[in-house]
């Protein structure tokens, strides 16, 4: 193999990553919740199984209204999960065994229980524009804009203590934090490496594409699948908050990035964010919404295996020498692979070998969600 394709031979496109879901992962105190001290049960396991990283989803200190994904403070561990001590030690085992560990990177948004938000709300100087406000009166039936919330409904909820809107693209106890302050970048840039210099591996990164929003936040076109979403899906300051993410965290580490892009993205566009001095792969959502029905993605509708057959090559062909794709078939927001797209019923032994070997012979980075290395299906 020739010198340049060494330098390729990044740990990352060699590797099998598994996903941890800590709640409903291995319990270790039988409270009913899933915890760290139960995921260091298992290390054993997962180094049986093969794996290389382990993505651990949100265990911060939260409300949990998102399960997790409505950050209070990025730098602390949620009691129903364990301590700081006990995430230190799942490192470590994880590190003595050769596996890498990754973490969930959410900072579209926070809490509205974060402190940040708390501060804003109440018109500090120095957080007044970490977040979207808008001026208007809580009677109001018009809102700042007609942008509409991925959850549903609008994307706009009044504050009483600062007295004006707040955007939020997804629950309302998660505010989307404003981007073109720099300030706020710098706080992300800090808590980042915060984290990386605790000896972390890397980062999913949730709905990143999400974080710029055209100035002005101007009404958005009613025909978008989510109102509003030309405005704030791969928005016009995206690759420089990219760019300058990556140059003050990622450059000169040896980690694995993974952003994930809502919204459609193909992979023409994928292609712009993935590869040297860039992401090192992206969560799309293309092959999954080939069987989605008039009731969303767990109403499936029998599958077009050729329209699935051409997302994948377009997806593999598009990426096979400049960029790399991220795998998967299941995780925490979609439907059981071997229910999705196989039999879990009679076949289903079959369906679980067969999409595993699917997935496996694939250029990328194969992701596997708990559960599925034993065919898994629907609750």
């Amino acid at each position: 193999m020739s010198d340049g394709a060494d330098v390729d031979r990044e740990w990352w496109k060699e590797a099998v990553v598994y996903q941890v879901y800590p709640r409903s992962f291995n319990d270790s105190d039988g409270d009913g919740n899933g915890d760290i001290p139960g995921i260091v049960e298992k290390v054993d396991y997962l180094d049986e199984l093969g794996v290389d990283v382990v993505w651990l989803n949100p265990v911060y200190e939260s409300p949990l209204a998102d399960n997790g994904y409505d950050i209070a403070d990025y730098q602390s561990i949620h009691p129903e999960f364990g301590t700081m001590d006990d995430w230190e030690r799942l490192l470590e085992e994880l590190h003595d065994r050769d596996m890498r560990l990754i973490m969930d990177l959410v900072v579209n948004h926070t809490s509205d229980e974060h402190e940040w938000f708390e501060r804003s709300r109440t018109g500090n100087e120095r957080y007044a524009d970490y977040y979207h406000w808008k001026e208007g009166e809580p009677d109001d039936d018009v809102q700042p804009n007609n942008w509409n919330s991925f959850f549903g409904g609008s994307a706009w909820s009044y504050d009483d203590e600062r007295g004006e809107y707040y955007l939020h693209l997804f629950d309302e106890k998660q505010p989307d934090l404003n981007w073109r302050n720099a300030a706020v970048r710098e706080d992300v840039y800090e808590m980042m490496n915060w984290w990386l210099d605790r000896g972390i591996d890397g980062f999913r990164m949730d709905v990143i594409n999400l974080i710029s929003k055209t100035e002005g936040l101007p009404d958005g076109d009613p025909g978008d699948e989510v109102t509003g979403a030309g405005h704030f899906v791969d928005g016009p300051r995206l690759d420089e908050y990219v760019t300058e993410l990556y140059e003050r965290t990622l450059e000169g580490r040896d980690v694995m990035t993974v952003g994930e892009m809502i919204g459609g993205i193909s992979a023409d566009e994928a292609a712009e964010y993935v590869g040297e001095d860039g992401l090192s792969m992206i969560i799309h959502f293309e092959h999954v919404h080939v069987d989605v029905g008039p009731g969303g993605k767990w109403d499936v509708v029998d599958l077009d295996l050729a329209e699935l057959k051409t997302v994948v090559t377009d997806w593999q062909e598009t990426l096979a020498e400049e960029g790399w794709n991220c795998l998967y078939l299941s995780n925490h927001d979609q439907p059981r692979a071997v229910s999705r797209f196989g039999d879990d019923g009679e076949y289903r032994r079959e369906s679980a070998k067969m999409l595993a070997t699917f997935l496996f012979t694939l250029q990328g980075t194969p992701f596997v969600f708990q559960g599925q290395e034993i065919g898994m299906t629907n609750a």
